[in-house]
């Protein structure tokens, strides 16, 4: 893909005054980020994970050395805030640190002088991590010079954070779930427990919270005064982030920062739930709304990178802050887009941003390699009347994972003589869910004839015609396969290193590859109809016999 010439933006939609943020003021930018070791950018699974593990330790540690489990749950919650929210490590860590200190005469002096050393440490590194943000607005206003203006939309009211506003409230109703029922475990330490993830919820609703009104506030200062404007390329990466670069980086090689865009901020709201603006059809509205839904669908599961579009940056960047960006579309034939941020940007060093073009690079290589191959095949191969895909080896090994997981769950909690009522269901909702999972994972089938597909599902194959294929995609251990209205889907395992070491092609990577050769291209679909055996046959009998085999297990074991 050549990124030569980007898309253009109207000369009419560019404010009076708005510099050009080039290559060299980018330079002095990217000079005041933090150290990486500030944790300025982790990825949100690891972030995750590092929270998880924190919590699984904390539990262990409160059920058997006698932690607190207000303590333990600190901890993990603590972890999530050094890594994806720093603002709120200031009054994080002086808690976590009296907290430690109240406790201290119950517990061991080393472990307690660790998690105090932990404790420092990180709030150390989130103090220069916060301290360099004032250097970067500093050098992006340099930047900007004199170009100031309002946003696009100024006057619409702020959407930004309802969703974490709602989510947080969730949490927050699970974390009193939590807290009431604590009372009904038996043993001593699984109260303890229970009362650590009652915690544990709470923090996370407090960080829901706490975001969306940082995220609102933020939102709604950039509408309240004109604000530095910049000129920018920007494209959208694979997953739907967007890529800003410097105006002048034509090649797209190095992305100064990443940030999550909407463009439905600053949409009007109907208020009576009638009739649209000046009468217009409530059903056209819709229609139009489905449209656009299934366009940005398709750009997301399109796994590839979008055209860079030139653009204006309304706001100065720096890490963590909200930001409007006013775009080219990537439909010639459409105004200028207007996104705002929904979420923070977070910069890129400029080694950082360097291997991610170059990974991006690698990754398109890698797809077109894998779709030219797919192609070759198919145009090689003799005309087939029908073509069909089932499960394998890999399936079959992530239902034996899905089982022995089920089975370990089931073993470790509900062992104890006397099984309550409510951990009875929980054993059964257990039961029932492997038994419709574990059918599609062995005996999936995808069958190609020159009408469409049939997918394979617990009531009988379903047919889905060429023309409403809308992706056919691999995402981490994932197929995917989207049509209109509706989607499918099965997992298997997938290691990426050893794969690209050896030189590997997934099945999924090499299912999808066929199935979107014979999408855009009708002369390399199957040539005849298919019968009804080889579609494949209803599912829902395994499942049945899965589902009455657990209840016989769960009869005897009673």
């Amino acid at each position: 893909m050549s990124y030569d010439e980007p898309l253009r933006l109207p000369a009419a939609a560019i404010p009076d005054d708005c510099r050009d943020w080039t290559a060299g003021r980018a330079a002095g930018w990217s000079a005041a980020l933090p150290p990486r070791w500030t944790f300025l950018r982790v990825r949100r699974s690891i972030a995750g994970a590092v929270a998880t593990l924190a919590l699984c330790v904390g539990a262990w540690a409160a059920m058997l050395g006698g932690l607190w489990p207000f303590v333990a749950a600190g901890f993990a919650v603590y972890a999530l805030w050094v890594l994806a929210r720093p603002e709120l490590v200031w009054a994080g860590a002086p808690a976590l640190l009296l907290a430690l200190a109240v406790q201290a005469p119950s517990q061991p002096w080393a472990s307690t002088a660790v998690g105090a050393l932990v404790v420092v440490a990180s709030w150390a590194a989130v103090a220069v991590r916060l301290r360099a943000r004032g250097a970067q607005l500093e050098r992006a206003l340099e930047a900007a010079g004199d170009g100031r203006t309002r946003v696009p939309d100024a006057a619409v009211p702020a959407r930004r954070g309802r969703f974490l506003l709602a989510l947080g409230l969730v949490v927050l109703g699970l974390c009193a779930l939590a807290g009431a029922t604590a009372g009904l475990w038996d043993s001593a330490g699984d109260r303890r427990g229970s009362w650590v993830m009652a915690f544990y919820l709470a923090g996370l609703g407090v960080t829901a919270l706490t975001s969306a009104q940082l995220g609102r506030h933020r939102a709604a200062e950039l509408r309240r005064a004109p604000v530095p404007v910049l000129r920018v390329l920007v494209r959208d990466d694979a997953q739907g982030t967007t890529e800003v670069y410097a105006a002048d980086d034509f090649a797209a090689s190095r992305p100064l920062f990443t940030v999550d865009l909407t463009s439905h901020d600053g949409e009007a709201e109907d208020e009576d739930g009638a009739e649209g603006v000046d009468g217009a059809d409530p059903g056209a509205d819709a229609a139009e709304e489905v449209a656009e839904l299934e366009r940005l669908l398709d750009a997301v599961d399109d796994d590839t990178a979008g055209p860079l579009r030139e653009a204006v940056l309304f706001g100065a960047p720096f890490d963590g802050a909200e930001v409007v960006v006013l775009s080219a579309d990537e439909d010639p034939d459409q105004p200028p887009l207007t996104e705002w941020s929904a979420g923070p940007v977070r910069p890129l060093s400029p080694s950082a941003g360097v291997r991610r073009g170059a990974r991006e690079k690698a990754r398109e290589e890698q797809h077109r390699q894998l779709a030219e191959q797919a192609r070759e095949s198919v145009v090689d191969r003799t005309p087939a009347p029908v073509r069909r895909w089932r499960a394998g080896w890999l399936d079959w090994v992530a239902a034996v994972l899905l089982v022995q997981w089920g089975g370990w769950l089931t073993w470790a909690g509900f062992t104890d003589a006397g099984l309550p009522s409510w951990k009875l269901g929980l054993v059964v909702a257990l039961g029932i869910y492997g038994a419709v999972r574990v059918p599609v994972k062995l005996a999936w089938r995808i069958t190609a004839d020159r009408s469409g597909l049939w997918v394979t599902g617990l009531r009988g194959p379903r047919h889905v015609p060429w023309d409403d294929i809308r992706s056919v995609r691999r995402r981490s251990f994932e197929l995917k396969l989207r049509w209109r209205d509706d989607d499918w889907s099965v997992a298997a395992p997938r290691w990426a290193w050893f794969e690209r070491r050896r030189g590997l092609v997934h099945p999924y990577d090499a299912l999808a590859a066929e199935l979107s050769a014979m999408r855009r291209d009708p002369a390399l679909r199957p040539t005849g109809e298919s019968t009804a055996p080889e579609r494949g046959r209803a599912l829902w009998p395994l499942a049945l016999v899965l589902a009455l085999v657990w209840a016989t297990v769960l009869v005897v074991w009673g």
